[in-house]
């Protein structure tokens, strides 16, 4: 997810899409375990992509 997408998000949306994310990742963590995925960077991808999350709920909690 872009940076400006995530903006445009409420609390409610960005706590939504965490939990789905969160899910992905746990999931492709799982597949690349039992045998390796097709594309390893995926897992890097998904993982900023919490990351940018989380840190976009915290910074609308902060305000």
């Amino acid at each position: 997810m872009k940076k400006q997408e995530i903006n445009n998000l409420s609390v409610a949306e960005l706590q939504a899409k965490l939990g789905e994310l969160t899910n992905q990742y746990a999931e492709l963590k799982h597949a690349h375990a039992i045998s390796p995925i097709a594309n390893p960077l995926q897992l890097r991808t998904v993982r900023r992509a919490i990351a940018r999350v989380n840190t976009e709920i915290s910074k609308k909690d902060l305000q």
